[in-house]
């Protein structure tokens, strides 16, 4: 079988604008970065507000596992098979970050016969947005500094800056560090740190801003530490979201690119899903829903965190919910969660450890359901599966009452996947009766919490730290409390250890610390150890990539 970028380095794109005009796009509506990509105008954007809404379909996942699921591989698939079938498609994925990508991943634009082109450039620098993500972010690192060098008129407690610069690489040695050394000219001494760029509040504003007016007012209220009178300190108390905005403005256009089929798709935003809410942009999301009659759109890791925050704080600003959600699972990822080692998982055929895994699948799946939304199970098929295994865990799924797909899209393309297609115009032609887990200003912060840790972890109560209660408290001084509540957690369990697999009961969630991303318009709790900083492996997955003298691309999966 040919490596990812071999299929994508064979596979011949076809212009950019010739994707565009599938759309009914013209040439004044998109902004052409290069042949093969293109950013949506504003204008365009616009202009879009007065077409109706089609179908969209967020594609999810059991609880990840070394086995791995291939999520954005089915996301991509899918589309080509509902536009194989006849539908106008389009598909809406977040953009890879170079960190991930140079670390472990080794690209993350698909796969197999599934992939979103150019993969190489998607990877990398693409149209610049997370360049532009970081730039901004450190542009407002800079003026803290500078502004408590230059006299700290709004009195800036320096132990209380919350705001940390970023770079889109893993770097560990960065987590923390000190600043401002060198003598008086050089700053303030003073603690700080950087995490990866996608875990920046920009990102998530980025993601969730509906217009660029949006955008500077989410800028506006991010607050980036407190003053010595213990008051949150913003943005626009800096006077800064003006020029953050403008570093901003084309990075919020949604990115225009097609799949090995041409299928066109936006590709647009990448925050993290176990410390933020893990969507592609609402943006590229409306824009799409404008666009074509089915959208396909994916969330990040499990149905427990990108789903489960793709729900409560990206529907209510997208002021549209699924019309039908696809859970993706393997045969190998259950008997995983079912007892069975990573190193087994080909040996023999184990039917038990499928059945004993599916609890984990049977639980996103009543999650899923009780939001009111039609579900489908696609299974992303693999050549060790066997027929015994795929027929009891398609009978588990059956005395559930959902349709349990297989699919072979890494393989076969667009013809894998004709049957999840068919599955899915089914359910989205049922009625949906959408109820959000919670109603953000009706409810309080730790009400929020225990909804989402007893009714989506299956957890059964909750724990708070002293730091987290005092937090709470000034949460509610400062009129935070209307919220949504973003948990940040391990993607590897529905609880917070990740060693617990399949479906833990009984188990206490413990909130550390709250970060506030009042900007984002969400709060995040922190539970368990979770990095906003990754490392790179031992033997990172940059060691394989190259690039030859005629400018070819090796290595990046």
């Amino acid at each position: 079988m040919k490596t990812d970028i071999q299929i994508a380095q064979e596979n011949q794109m076809q212009p950019i604008m010739t994707i565009a005009k599938t759309l009914g796009l013209g040439e004044d509506d998109i902004k052409q970065y290069g042949k093969y990509k293109a950013k949506l105008s504003w204008d365009k954007i616009k202009n879009l507000g007065q077409e109706e809404n089609g179908k969209l379909i967020l594609v999810t996942a059991i609880s990840p596992t070394p086995a791995g699921e291939g999520k954005s591989t089915m996301t991509v698939g899918l589309g080509d098979s509902l536009a194989k079938i006849g539908k106008k498609t389009m598909i809406a994925l977040r953009e890879p970050s170079m960190g991930p990508t140079m670390g472990m991943k080794g690209g993350a634009a698909g796969g197999g016969y599934a992939q979103v082109q150019p993969m190489e450039e998607i990877n990398l620098h693409f149209t610049g947005d997370m360049h532009a993500i970081t730039a901004t972010n450190n542009a407002l690192a800079a003026f803290i500094d500078n502004h408590i060098q230059q006299g700290n008129p709004l009195q800036i407690d320096q132990r209380r800056i919350t705001w940390k610069r970023v770079l889109d690489i893993n770097d560990r040695a960065l987590r923390n560090v000190v600043i401002g050394l060198g003598g008086p000219t050089n700053g303030v001494p003073r603690e700080d740190g950087f995490d990866i760029t996608v875990a920046s509040e920009i990102m998530a504003i980025l993601c969730l801003a509906t217009s660029l007016h949006d955008l500077k007012d989410r800028l506006a209220h991010i607050v980036i530490g407190y003053n010595t009178s213990r008051k949150p300190v913003t943005v626009r108390d800096l006077k800064m979201e003006g020029a953050l905005t403008l570093i901003l403005k084309d990075a919020l256009e949604p990115n225009l690119v097609q799949t090995l089929y041409h299928t066109p798709a936006f590709v647009h935003g990448g925050p993290f899903a176990n410390i933020a809410h893990g969507c592609n942009s609402v943006i590229a999301t409306q824009s799409a829903l404008k666009l074509a009659d089915y959208v396909v759109t994916e969330a990040g890791f499990g149905a427990d965190l990108g789903a489960e925050k793709f729900l409560d704080i990206k529907v209510p600003v997208l002021g549209k919910h699924p019309d039908a959600v696809v859970i993706v699972a393997t045969i190998r990822s259950l008997k995983m969660h079912g007892g069975v080692p990573k190193d087994k998982l080909k040996d023999t055929e184990d039917v038990a450890a499928v059945k004993a895994g599916f609890v984990n699948l049977q639980k996103h799946i009543e999650n899923m359901q009780s939001y009111g939304i039609p579900v489908v199970v696609g299974i992303n098929q693999f050549v060790h599966d066997t027929q015994e295994e795929i027929d009891a865990l398609q009978e588990a799924c059956q005395q559930m009452g959902v349709e349990c797909v297989l699919s072979s899209v890494w393989e076969n393309g667009p013809d894998g996947g004709i049957a999840l297609a068919e599955a899915v115009v089914r359910a989205c032609d049922q009625e949906t009766y959408f109820s959000p887990l919670y109603v953000a200003d009706e409810t309080t912060i730790k009400e929020k919490i225990s909804r989402v840790v007893k009714t989506i972890y299956g957890g059964s109560d909750v724990q708070y730290s002293k730091k987290a209660e005092t937090q709470i408290k000034q949460f509610n001084r400062n009129g935070w409390e209307h919220l949504p509540v973003c948990m940040a957690k391990t993607q590897y369990s529905l609880s917070d250890d990740p060693s617990k697999l399949a479906r833990p009961e009984g188990f206490t969630i413990t909130i550390r610390e709250f970060v506030p991303k009042i900007g984002a318009g969400f709060l995040v709790a922190l539970t368990g150890d979770i990095l906003t900083m990754p490392g790179l492996p031992k033997q990172p997955a940059a060691l394989n990539m190259d690039v030859l003298e005629d400018g070819t691309v090796t290595g990046l999966f």
